[in-house]
């Protein structure tokens, strides 16, 4: 009896032990089913958003063929290719004290920069930053603008050891005023909408210098508006006063635009122009620029048409700062959703934009053994707690490809400016002959950058600048160099109302 209770135990214990050990086998088999599916993700991501140098050659090709239709004929390209009636940059010959607005958002900053007249020679700036109280912007026209003239005049009158201008002169200003302008001179331009959280509805189709210059003359002061200006045309002036050769400037920040200087001719719908300069720069709008040569992937299709502006600025979602951090989300949530690797799906993995660009290029440039960063932003930001380590890797993969098609993809757009004015060196390399031999030359050509994404975005730079040497190749792409600027939008501002100047020079831009 004893051994029949014994052997029935030892067959129940059997029993169970098979139970579980099938549980584990079939654990183990859907863990490696699921593990397939969310590598199979990231190789499709992979495969979407490849950029090898013959595609981005394509998008050079393209971005050069929409740069001439914009500048063809009005709305003949996606690019709005704006006149700024911008041609005399600064040389470094400037000499004096000028002024900056920069309204560009909730907050405006006032500068005054002291010149001393040799390139690269800025005595001193000093800054103002002053946040706009909220019923102001959407109040009216005055107030808005009576409001930044009183901060605007406390400020001139803080000025020490600066002697007040003769008779004869007046303190010039260079305003940064980043919202939709149509430009009429370099100094004026009317607003076609607000953005930004701002909502002046007497202000729009006003010219934007005329409504500050009528506030600073309520106030009593004497100053004019030289210089109405976005921050890319600021930064090209900033870039320009340190080294003659820049000829482009780019911002990838929250968002990305560029600017180059054209040749006054080749502007075909604007014909007779003529400046001073025989050249113009012109705001190109990049993020708006499209192609069927961009790498588009379900992710990219999916955020453009939940986006609050759809099938609009497609370059700007694959490439700028305020977009990045929102396809890595999406690429999550999607491996969630395939597998258990994360555990339960997240419900902040449904929330647009809640991982931003800072956050992904953390999780990127983690070189903790344990990825610790990875592990404490899909925690705290995600709330996906107890993430293994080679999922952690998977994430910063996947930071890492979405990351280094934006990053391409700009330089391939950069590489188009060139291409557009003939510094990409498809033109051939012209060859000198000396008493040493003969030597290969080419311009020397520099691009102003400025905007946290190619700055502090230690990854996103090293793509850019390493596709820019693909495309180029290796006997153009030293003659092109990328110059980090700082604060085009303030500094660059105050140094185009010196250029512009009725000291400097008279603003010459005519249609005949």
């Amino acid at each position: 009896m004893g051994k029949l209770v014994v052997a029935a135990a030892a067959s129940g214990c059997a029993v169970v032990a098979c139970v579980v050990a099938a549980l584990m086998v079939g654990r183990s088999v859907r863990r490696r089913r699921g593990w397939r599916r969310v590598v199979r993700v990231l190789e499709e991501l992979e495969e979407g958003c490849a950029t090898p140098v013959g595609r981005l050659r394509q998008v050079v090709d393209a971005m050069a063929v929409e740069m001439h239709a914009g500048l063809a004929s009005e709305g003949g390209s996606k690019l709005k290719m704006l006149l700024t009636y911008v041609h005399n940059l600064p040389t470094g010959n400037e000499k004096g004290i000028y002024y900056a607005l920069d309204l560009g958002g909730t907050n405006f900053r006032v500068l005054r920069v002291r010149l001393g007249g040799q390139r690269s020679a800025i005595i001193e700036h000093d800054v103002d930053r002053q946040p706009i109280p909220q019923h102001l912007m959407t109040s009216t026209s005055e107030e808005l603008f009576d409001f930044i003239a009183t901060s605007l005049n406390d400020f001139v009158e803080r000025e020490e050891n600066v002697s007040k201008p003769s008779q004869k002169e007046r303190r010039e200003l260079g305003f940064t005023f980043s919202f939709p302008v149509k430009q009429i001179s370099s100094s004026s331009g009317t607003l076609i909408k607000w953005t930004k959280g701002f909502s002046v509805e007497d202000m729009v189709g006003k010219d934007v210098s005329q409504c500050l210059q009528q506030a600073m003359s309520r106030k009593g002061m004497d100053m004019r508006v030289t210089a109405l200006i976005n921050d890319t045309v600021g930064t090209l002036a900033l870039g320009h006063y340190h080294d003659e050769d820049t000829v482009a400037a780019v911002i990838f920040g929250t968002g990305t635009n560029a600017c180059y200087l054209e040749r006054a001719d080749a502007i075909i719908k604007s014909q007779g122009l003529l400046t001073t300069t025989g050249g113009m720069v012109v705001n190109m709008e990049w993020g708006n620029f499209w192609s069927s040569h961009l790498p588009r992937t379900s992710y990219d299709v999916d955020l453009d048409a939940e986006s609050p502006n759809p099938n609009d600025q497609g370059f700007e979602k694959m490439i700028s700062g305020m977009y990045l951090g929102d396809i890595v989300r999406r690429v999550i949530l999607q491996m969630s959703q395939e597998s258990d690797v994360f555990g339960p799906v997240s419900s902040k993995l449904d929330e647009p934009f809640i991982l931003r660009t800072p956050l992904i290029a953390a999780m990127h440039e983690d070189d903790s053994p344990n990825l610790n960063e990875v592990a404490r932003i899909l925690k705290e930001t995600l709330k996906i707690p107890d993430v293994p380590l080679n999922v952690r890797k998977l994430v910063v993969k996947v930071c890492d490809v979405v990351t280094c098609r934006a990053a391409r993809l700009a330089a391939a757009g950069i590489v188009g400016i060139l291409k557009k004015i003939g510094r990409d060196g498809s033109g051939g390399i012209a060859s000198v002959k000396t008493r040493n031999g003969i030597h290969n030359k080419m311009r020397r050509t520099v691009v102003a950058v400025e905007g946290g994404l190619y700055t502090n975005y230690t990854m996103f730079r090293e793509y850019l600048n390493e596709a820019m040497g693909q495309i180029l190749g290796e006997d153009v792409a030293p003659y092109v160099i990328i110059k980090v600027t700082e604060d085009g939008s303030g500094i660059g501002a105050a140094l185009l109302a010196a250029s512009h100047s009725a000291s400097e020079v008279v603003d010459s831009v005519q249609l005949l």
